[in-house]
């Protein structure tokens, strides 16, 4: 169905087009979750995993930035994501940047945005999340700083989030490493990130608490970043964020790059990352095949989560990502997620180069 509605789709501006996704979806209520899940592959058993206490029915999972109020909040669960992600959520409403903010590029596979955590704030996810039945898939909200927070003000504004979300979050997010709101990636810095991280785990109420990072970071500052985070009690990094380098796509302005262009480097930072933390590290970036989500994993990531391909793909792409998983199982006579992990990473399953 979506490769029947994609060519229209993709004649509106991007932020249309978004809009106009969530609106039918979410105006089609239990009729949409009921066709979604139908349509869908399902995971089995075998595909779960835990990280961090948290027991995942997939490691393939929704990225931060594609539901920033929670509105789909139910039917994402029922395409077979294994857990999914809502925000970024700030402590006050914002509108983000001005338009145009999101701009596709189809044959790259990539999307650039600068939209700038536009989002309705942290107060009124609460009262949205309140009035659903809790997620049935690990539900976690990434919290970012207001732009109307001073920068040596974002640790209250970080803890006024927490204090807000932490019942209705399974986890909890911290990003720090978006480029779309002035000078949010310096609280990567370890003493920024070091105060705000205390003030998230400490209001967390035993939650995990994940860390999102820059691909743009050099591996020492990547490094200084993973290691503040683990000594101050986050009990994961998400690798990674939207990275400014354009890889040859055409100048729209500022803004942050996801899709196919941003994998390589997503992969190396995973892989760096892991090397050198016994964090759970999750891979974001670039993936919209099963090939890609192997890939991952055999650079150390636990799980992954994904957003850009889902533009272009449809919701059907998670189907094709778990039956993935599930038939490399069976051809490799294996029973488990944590088995593929360790049989890909010793270099026992072949895998595509990227």
């Amino acid at each position: 169905m979506y490769s029947l509605i994609r060519p229209l789709l993709f004649r509106l501006d991007a932020e249309t087009a978004h809009r106009l996704v969530f609106f039918t979806m979410k105006a089609g209520g239990a009729a949409a979750r009921w066709l979604i899940r139908s349509t869908s592959y399902q995971p089995s058993p075998r595909l779960g995993c835990s990280i961090a206490g948290l027991e995942l029915l997939s490691p393939v999972g929704l990225a931060a930035g594609m539901d920033k109020n929670g509105d789909l909040a139910r039917l994402w669960p029922e395409m077979g994501f294994g857990w999914i992600e809502l925000g970024t959520v700030t402590a006050h409403a914002q509108p983000g940047n001005p338009k145009p903010r999101m701009f596709r590029f189809p044959d790259a596979g990539a999307i650039i945005n600068r939209m700038g955590f536009n989002n309705r704030g942290s107060a009124a996810l609460v009262s949205h999340l309140k009035n659903l039945p809790r997620s049935t898939v690990p539900c976690g909200i990434n919290l970012g700083k207001s732009k109307i927070t001073p920068l040596d003000e974002a640790v209250s504004d970080y803890a006024l989030s927490t204090e807000r979300v932490v019942d209705l979050a399974d986890y909890l997010v911290i990003n720090v490493s978006s480029p779309n709101t002035p000078g949010l990636r310096s609280l990567q810095d370890a003493d920024s990130l070091r105060d705000i991280t205390d003030a998230v785990v400490s209001r967390a109420n035993g939650k995990p608490v994940f860390v999102k990072l820059a691909p743009d970071l050099g591996d020492e500052a990547l490094l200084d970043a993973v290691h503040v985070a683990q000594t101050h009690g986050a009990q994961g990094i998400i690798a990674t964020n939207t990275t400014i380098q354009r890889h040859g796509l055409p100048d729209v302005g500022p803004g942050g790059l996801s899709g196919r262009p941003l994998h390589q480097r997503s992969v190396e930072v995973v892989r760096l990352v892991s090397k050198n933390t016994d964090l759970p590290v999750i891979g974001v970036g670039g993936i919209q095949s099963g090939e890609d989500v192997l890939r991952m994993l055999a650079a150390g990531a636990e799980a992954v989560q994904l957003y850009s391909a889902l533009v272009f793909e449809g919701p059907r792409l998670i189907s094709r990502l778990n039956r993935f998983l599930d038939t490399t199982l069976d051809q490799h006579q294996l029973t488990s997620i944590s088995e593929l992990k360790t049989a890909i990473r010793a270099g026992d399953i072949p895998i595509a180069p990227g």
